[in-house]
């Protein structure tokens, strides 16, 4: 049904940094997929990140920006509008900062349609994300809400990932969005080989970029009152700290830096519970560890409270205090995998594919 999107229009895909690991990323690599003729445009690429598609970087790729997307964020809008002098009938965005205002070679009939993985957090939602907690911000954080507005008044449509991200758009844009969750790889997750799935589920495990708001120092005090080892997986900035950490607890802390796909379904179906005491926009991970049969147990609010089933798939838990979270380590036990892993499959690909195509035939 999709193979053809789009196939009689010239299409721009545009997305912030490209980096190895998240879900965002995963999303724009999707939308390559789903329209395969479309030129793909990004601020950079991550220089370890090995891709199967060309994608054409902004000029901010040649600059020492490229090194710290806090000092880049400024100068991110100007960069949307000098991405390309080429002229397209339709260009969708993915956005979790300001790829949402992209506007390229002036055309009164071209289309533009953003998918949106949240409003930028630390400008719009600080409390969030404390990269942009800091008082001195205040005012920088004034003038990019203000810019984000009103260079994104073009914008034709916006899609949200979660009903969370939904609400953001209206309160925060004052924009109605259709919500489309994103393609998570069920299938692939799910059916593992016999040797991942006869595994013995001895261990807690952790999943995402290492960066403060996703709360893995908290993961590694869960695993310590639950006397139960801990895995992390991912990367990020956060490395050296959590690694010290680690050192002075008393239960086993194994990093897996940069897992490929196969090994992370290794770690999800080897795992006792993923621990996600995170307020994630939406979350792809929760959705990959129901999909190898894994409970959660994770943070009650945002995107994870419309992922998991409380009691059934996993354990929500309104606290970021580590007693709170350990104490239901021993309850995932009673949990049923199948139901587990039934709930995940609503999160397909072919889910995203078809609701993606409905909202791009009504807007183009």
């Amino acid at each position: 049904m999709t193979a053809g999107m789009l196939a009689d229009r010239s299409v721009a895909l545009v997305h912030e940094w490209f980096g190895s690991v998240g879900g965002s990323e995963k999303v724009f690599v999707s939308l390559g997929g789903l329209i395969p003729h479309a030129k793909r445009f990004v601020l950079w690429q991550d220089r370890d990140v090995v891709d199967d598609f060309a994608l054409h970087q902004s000029w901010m790729s040649r600059t020492p920006l490229r090194r710290s997307k806090a000092v880049a964020l400024p100068f991110m809008p100007l960069a949307w509008r000098t991405l390309t002098r080429s002229q397209f009938d339709v260009v969708i965005s993915s956005s979790h900062a300001f790829a949402h205002t992209v506007k390229l070679r002036y055309s009164p009939d071209t289309r533009y349609l953003s998918y949106v993985h949240t409003p930028a957090r630390y400008v719009w939602s600080p409390g969030l994300d404390g990269r942009g907690a800091n008082p001195f911000l205040a005012w920088p954080r004034r003038a990019l809400q203000a810019a984000d507005i009103r260079l994104s008044q073009h914008t034709h449509s916006y899609a949200a990932n979660s009903r969370e991200v939904q609400a953001r758009i209206r309160k925060f844009w004052n924009r109605d969005a259709r919500v489309i969750n994103p393609p998570v790889d069920v299938e692939f997750y799910g059916d593992a080989p016999a040797s991942d799935r006869l595994q013995n589920r001895d261990y807690l495990l952790g999943v995402g970029r290492w960066i403060p708001y996703k709360n893995f120092d908290l993961m590694i005090r869960i695993a310590e009152a639950a006397n139960m080892p801990l895995v992390i997986a991912g990367g990020g900035q956060q490395e050296p700290a959590l690694r010290r950490m680690a050192a002075d607890t008393t239960v086993p802390v194994t990093f897996e830096l940069r897992p490929s796909n196969e090994r992370l379904r290794q770690l999800y179906w080897g795992a006792w519970s993923l621990l996600f005491p995170a307020h994630e926009d939406f979350g792809i991970i929760p959705v990959e560890a129901q999909a190898c049969g894994t409970p959660v147990i994770g943070l009650s609010r945002g995107g994870l409270s419309e992922t998991v089933i409380d009691g059934e798939s996993g354990f929500l838990v309104d606290s970021l205090r580590a007693n709170d979270y350990a104490r239901l380590v021993p309850e995932v036990g009673r949990l049923d995998r199948e139901v587990i892993q039934r709930q995940a499959s609503q999160f397909s690909h072919a889910a995203f594919e078809a609701n993606l195509a409905k909202w791009v035939a009504s807007e183009c």
